[in-house]
């Protein structure tokens, strides 16, 4: 009888360690969980727009600057997508248990962070072009375009863009696509501060390390 009775109060405490017990949504949720889909296409679709309204702007004057058509920003946000849809693929093991994991998580947060950075300053360097564009005033000159900002001043800094006969694509067009940059690499900013934020939290706050604690009298699992 005494062991009928053990044995029914250890079948009742397993049942209670198991009702404790996180859900396992880990298993079930892991990839939405530990990296959600939708920011690693955002990265990829934003990467790509900055890139080809970059080349536009390229190919309205090939005086253009690097810093006034910021595709490499584009660029590095293509391979920060790559970087998230390959952590996407791997099997999620929980508490880093893989090297793999590990070092694509870490690559994936240090991307994102470099990201942030560098989208924020083309966001700066396209806002100060725009600014300086929309107070041009142009000319032609052959089948070039040239432009300053006060006309009264005989030695204020010219801007000369080759091949530009029409210089309403300068005025126009060109200050268009210099809005069009600070609103993509503000939205690219915003992204990996996002994907950033995923990576610091899934690491310090959101999942269970599987480690259980027990006492004589209970049984509870610790969450990381």
């Amino acid at each position: 009888m005494g062991q009928g009775r053990k044995g029914s109060s250890d079948k009742k405490q397993r049942q209670k360690n198991r009702d404790d017990s996180p859900a396992p949504e880990d298993g079930n949720k892991c990839r939405v969980c530990r990296f959600p889909l939708l920011v690693a296409l955002l990265q990829l679709l934003l990467g790509v727009a900055v890139t080809a309204v970059a080349f536009l702007m390229l190919a309205i004057s090939s005086s253009l600057t690097a810093r006034e058509t910021p595709h490499w920003a584009g660029i590095i946000l293509c391979l920060v997508s790559i970087v998230g849809f390959f952590l996407y693929c791997i099997t999620y093991q929980p508490d880093e248990r893989t090297s793999a994991q590990f070092i694509v998580k870490l690559l994936y947060f240090v991307l994102c962070t470099i990201g942030l950075v560098v989208s924020v300053l083309v966001v700066a360097f396209a806002g100060h072009h725009h600014s300086q564009a929309s107070s041009f005033i142009c000319q032609p000159a052959g089948e070039d375009c040239v432009c300053v900002l006060d006309r009264s001043d005989p030695i204020a800094r010219t801007f000369d863009y080759v091949g530009v006969a029409d210089c309403e694509a300068i005025t126009g067009t060109l200050t268009f696509y210099f809005l069009l940059q600070v609103l993509l690499n503000l939205a690219q900013a915003l992204v990996c501060a996002v994907g950033a934020f995923i990576m610091w939290k899934h690491r310090y706050q959101v999942f269970f390390a599987g480690i259980q604690i027990s006492s004589p009298s209970t049984q509870q699992w610790q969450k990381v």
